[in-house]
């Protein structure tokens, strides 16, 4: 059974491996424990591979290559026009062979991919996932837009998954959580914070790109904040992108510099030890759909104090764990986490309850509602077992460029 799997995502060449962005590697990994074949149509990058890039494991996995398009500027914009053409080959060449396509929106390549599967007839059955803010506030791009009003009508005649649950959410539209963990990462992480206590200093880590639009700015001011307040703060800031120059001079400007560690971009493995010691995610984006690393943050129970954007204060306030703010809000932001700091039993109390939600962020758990939603649409999984084995990463295996 052949799995298509459509995305935007990138990919570089590191000696003879292919490597992707490390969560999403990971996800497709386990996907393709499910199916006999997994076919990616996606972008290959000749620049060096960022080193939060992982191999993929499994040798079912092969990768369609096509260019990377798209940006900020003009030339860049037009360039997409330009390539729709071979966009539209590709797309059509693989999806005559495929029993399952599974899109990951939202990208200029999901764009178009959803367009043709309103045309196509096979294969029948059409999963998309839609990653980001399914219902966001202030402006955004019009493909964005165009993408989500295409998925709430249901125009790629399929299924789609989101984050979060919505008012008037038809039912092709299913929640689903963003799978991040393996069963013996949980095991792990639940044993590693079993004995945490929240102590000065308090360590503060945020996990992503560093730019504006992360609130890595604010992230900064806010642990300008607690010094204001007297708390004993560091801030951990893993992650890269073309403005970390600015935020270092912005900690030099605000005197905390002597309190913040720029680690860059770490894979998965070397984000534990920084999980472990860590008591509080900052995450004061402007927008999102649910970010992983809060997920893999609270399994090591680390308490988050986030953006109230999205999906996020969903299910924060379900999980009974964190506080939400709007995104600019530093005081609100500062005054929560030494709130946390003079009642540790309260943080405490929601690191507990956060271990406990990781559970629902277990590969082993998405695999099963992957397997029940597609069902829904009879595609009947009777060849695919019903424990899969985890992915094992093997260092010496990589997919296929076909």
């Amino acid at each position: 059974m052949r799995l298509l799997i459509i995305s935007q995502m990138s990919h570089y060449r590191r000696g003879d491996q292919i490597v992707g962005w490390g969560p999403t590697v990971q996800e497709i990994d386990h996907l393709a424990e499910i199916f006999d074949e997994v076919r990616h149509i996606a972008c290959l990058h000749e620049e060096v591979a960022p080193s939060s890039s992982l191999p993929y494991s499994s040798e079912r996995i092969s990768l369609v290559p096509v260019p990377m398009v798209g940006g900020e500027g003009l030339v860049q914009k037009l360039d997409v026009v330009r390539m729709i053409p071979l966009f539209i080959r590709t797309i059509l060449s693989e999806l005559s062979g495929a029993d399952v396509v599974h899109v990951r929106c939202p990208a200029n390549t999901s764009l178009i991919a959803i367009l043709l599967l309103a045309l196509v007839r096979k294969p029948k059955v059409r999963w998309v996932k839609y990653a980001g803010n399914w219902r966001p506030e202030g402006q955004e791009s019009w493909s964005y837009k165009v993408q989500r009003w295409w998925l709430q009508k249901g125009l790629h005649r399929g299924v789609a998954t989101i984050n979060g649950r919505w008012a008037n959410q038809p039912q092709h539209l299913h929640t689903f959580f963003n799978p991040c963990l393996t069963d013996d990462e949980l095991s792990q992480a639940r044993v590693s914070s079993s004995e945490k206590q929240l102590a000065a200093p308090v360590k503060l880590l945020f996990v992503g790109r560093l730019e504006k639009a992360k609130g890595v700015a604010r992230a900064l001011n806010i642990l300008a904040s607690l010094a204001k307040k007297g708390v004993p703060a560091e801030l951990d800031l893993v992650g890269d992108g073309p403005e970390r120059e600015d935020f270092e001079t912005l900690a030099t400007k605000l005197g905390v510099t002597d309190r913040i560690t720029f680690h860059g971009w770490l894979a998965r493995p070397a984000l534990a030890p920084l999980y472990e010691s860590a008591h509080i995610m900052v995450f004061p984006t402007d927008s999102e759909g649910w970010p992983k690393v809060l997920s893999e943050a609270m399994a090591y129970g680390v308490v988050p104090v986030c953006s109230s954007v999205s999906s996020i204060p969903q299910y924060l306030e379900e999980f009974g764990t964190g506080k939400m703010f709007q995104p600019d809000d530093v005081e609100g932001f500062s005054g929560a986490i030494a709130g946390y700091y003079s009642s540790p039993a309260t943080w405490k109390k929601e690191s507990e309850m956060g271990i406990k939600a990781a559970q629902s962020f277990t590969y082993s758990n998405y695999l099963k509602a992957v397997r029940s939603l597609l069902n829904l649409q009879g595609l009947g999984l009777g060849r695919i077992p019903e424990s899969p084995a985890p992915a094992k990463r093997d260092s010496n295996s990589h997919a296929v460029v076909v």
